[in-house]
């Protein structure tokens, strides 16, 4: 234990010491902490049961409502997107001022995006057809691709908001917020059509990532103004909840009438405007913690494999609950229905397993995600010292200006 801990230490040194003086860590905390969010927001209100003889999916919160609460702690979305467009556009501005095209910034930026997706699909295409040709039930296969695909959903609306960053940061944040206002008094108020609502989605998100656009041009230099976000955006959303009719939780709920995510609503968006407030207030405390090199390193590495972490996840639980079935149909927090707060607890249980899932995933898997970056060539005229630290601590180049930007 004792040699293990000095060979973090020394690989936390080297990626705290190879990391660039001027880097903003406190924006690979954020998107460290939103990926984690969303990761462990799945795994505590998404369901696997047996109950209706093959898997089915169900929440804990529709269940127990009164759960609603820990939606607004793991619904961390709006965060990912107010970092997405932040480091989007000032990788933009960088990429300008270098004299890169739009279409080879674009170009580059998409392809870190999309081709950890292809293994996702391969993998997942080969396993269903696999299932379906051992006598797995249709509605069985139907539940885990769901559940894989989904995520995917995600990646489109980022790839999109992506590819329009320099429009985005002339637009702002408040129009796209009066589309999401107006579509939703549609919908609510008058009667409109449900697929009016699927206008949400891309205006729904484009709020916090115009935001991330804002700030990086220089707004919200001090804490007036993220504060101000955090408290408008909270009242909103308590104002929208208590009086407007929303639902309280953050997240989609099976059987309820309306989803505050699927597609989002205001109140979605005005609980993101909270959350970027708060993220924005957090910055200096974030960037002080990130000076400690094996905190830094650890945000560094989850940031390295963000997309194969998100990507995997999902199936790193499915997995833990189908190979459960061969000890048994019925493991409580497993195939139980999430009816009591016994199932929570036992829940709780589960996570590290999930986890440990989840890093052979990760470790079967992070190549597509990493071979998806341009690699740096060394500079030929480095000391010969910098090459040898180069290659005992092999993680620092690319932890340092080689983040994972998703």
């Amino acid at each position: 234990m004792r040699e293990l801990r000095a060979r973090w230490g020394v690989l936390a040194a080297g990626i705290d010491a190879d990391t660039p003086a001027d880097r903003d860590r406190s924006v690979d905390a954020l998107r460290a902490v939103a990926i984690l969010g969303v990761v462990l927001g799945h795994w505590l209100v998404t369901a696997l049961t047996t109950a209706d003889g093959g898997l089915s999916t169900t929440s804990p919160l529709a269940h127990m409502p009164w759960l609603a609460p820990v939606s607004w702690v793991f619904q961390t979305l709006a965060v990912f997107f107010l970092v997405g467009g932040h480091v989007a556009a000032k990788g933009y501005a960088s990429a300008r001022a270098r004299g890169c095209s739009y279409r080879t910034w674009v170009g580059q930026r998409l392809g870190r995006l999309f081709r950890p997706v292809a293994a996702v699909l391969v993998l997942w295409a080969v396993v269903g057809a696999g299932m379906l040709v051992g006598g797995v039930e249709l509605d069985t296969v139907r539940t885990l691709l769901r559940l894989v695909l989904s995520p995917l959903w995600f990646l489109l609306v980022f790839a999109a908001l992506t590819a329009a960053t320099p429009l985005v940061a002339r637009l702002g944040p408040v129009w796209p917020l009066a589309v999401v206002a107006g579509v939703d008094v549609w919908r609510f108020g008058f009667g409109g059509p449900e697929w009016a609502g699927w206008v949400n989605v891309g205006a729904g998100w484009l709020v916090p990532y115009a935001l991330g656009a804002a700030w990086a041009s220089g707004s919200f230099g001090g804490r007036r103004s993220p504060a101000l976000l955090l408290g408008a955006g909270a009242a909103a959303t308590a104002a929208l909840v208590l009086w407007g009719g929303y639902p309280a939780s953050m997240v989609g709920v099976p059987g309820a009438a309306v989803s505050n995510l699927n597609p989002p609503t205001l109140a979605a968006v005005a609980f993101g405007l909270a959350q970027c407030g708060l993220a924005l207030l957090v910055r200096e405390p974030l960037a002080r913690a990130m000076r400690r090199p094996t905190a830094w390193a650890k945000v560094a590495l989850v940031n390295l494999s963000a997309m194969t972490v998100f990507l995997w996840h999902q199936t790193a639980m499915m997995a833990v609950t189908s190979l459960g079935l061969l000890v048994s149909a019925d493991l409580p927090g497993l195939h139980t229905v999430p009816g009591s707060p016994g199932w929570i607890a036992v829940r709780l249980l589960w996570l590290p397993v999930f986890a440990a899932a989840l890093t052979l995933c990760w470790a079967a898997f992070r190549t597509y995600e990493q071979g998806a970056r341009p690699r740096r060539r060394p500079d030929r005229a480095a000391p010969a010292s910098d090459t040898a630290r180069e290659r005992r601590v092999p993680l620092a180049r690319s932890s340092g200006k080689g983040v994972a930007h998703v």
